[in-house]
């Protein structure tokens, strides 16, 4: 089976997800095939998307659901007549059919599903398929080709605003720290972001969607079920209660550290790790040794 991989370009720059996402196809054969759009427009993109997958005769479409995936995947689904499989975590090829596994009733549970559109049409989770290392990588050609497009459609992006420099997106970051209510103020979030520092730029600042709503922080940086769905080998949730729609975006976290001063928060029933206690006298401490170990 041949794959179209679906990759992200910021300022002429593949972002990260590019890379995971390329290895995700690879897990359904041997042969894989990428395409990169600019950001000219979602409707003139998936039209080309759409007709390169046609006339590439390719088993399958893949995607990282990201917010620009979650908004091209549907719109090549449906120009191909197919449904999508969305924010996959796990992905195989058993007899000659594609069985993916995703997480659903809010990350309580794991379907496998069988993807029996053709092409299908799949976008995996962000951080859950991660590239090799560089010396076991094989080598790839590459094949400048460009896809015309009859009009750029109705949406066309006017700008992008990026974070400020040096800032990590929580949806690719490797580590994050995410602040909820129990923060008690917008300013106490610079507790959060010492402690992102000290991990020598690998992590992100997130937030829940309540203070989000509050105004504390930009919506880029919630996580959760309307916010960004994340899976970093390291999560930790610093005076958040732990709603089942906060829970959803975050789960498949590979190791989860609540501290919450109420024992009953259910963002313990998730946890790895949890402390109780005043998350003010904890976080600091917290952001000391992990500049120790860092050097």
């Amino acid at each position: 089976m041949t794959t179209l991989a679906v990759l992200e370009q910021r300022d002429g720059i593949l972002r990260k997800v590019s890379y995971e996402v390329v290895t995700a196809a690879a897990r359904l054969g041997s042969a894989v095939d990428a395409v990169v759009c600019s950001s000219a427009g979602p409707e003139g993109c998936a039209s080309a998307i759409a007709e390169r997958a046609n006339s590439g005769g390719y088993g399958a479409v893949v995607f990282v659901a990201t917010a620009t995936g979650r908004d091209l995947a549907p719109r090549v689904a449906a120009k191909l007549g197919v449904g999508v499989a969305a924010d996959i975590t796990e992905l195989s090829v058993e007899g000659g059919t594609i069985v993916a596994t995703r997480p659903v009733y809010a990350g309580k549970a794991m379907q496998k599903v069988r993807v029996l559109g053709k092409p299908a049409v799949i976008s995996v989770r962000p951080n859950v398929f991660t590239p090799p290392s560089p010396a076991g990588a094989q080598a790839s050609q590459v094949k400048p080709e460009s896809l015309s497009v009859a009009s750029p459609g109705r949406v066309v992006v006017r700008e992008i605003k990026a974070a400020p420099a040096g800032t990590l997106d929580v949806a690719e970051a490797q580590v994050i720290i995410s602040g909820g209510r129990g923060l008690k103020e917008p300013a106490n979030f610079k507790v959060l972001e010492e402690l992102a520092r000290a991990f020598g730029g690998r992590a992100a600042v997130g937030a829940s969607r309540a203070v989000v709503d509050a105004g504390w922080r930009a919506h880029a940086d919630q996580v959760g079920q309307t916010g960004k769905t994340v899976s970093p080998s390291l999560y930790i949730a610093v005076g958040i209660s732990g709603a089942i729609q906060h829970l959803a975006g975050m789960r498949t976290s590979k190791v989860i550290v609540a501290i919450n001063k109420d024992k009953d928060a259910p963002i313990f029933k998730v946890a790895d790790y949890g402390v109780v206690g005043d998350l003010f006298e904890i976080v600091p401490k917290l952001t000391e040794e992990i500049r120790k170990l860092h050097g």
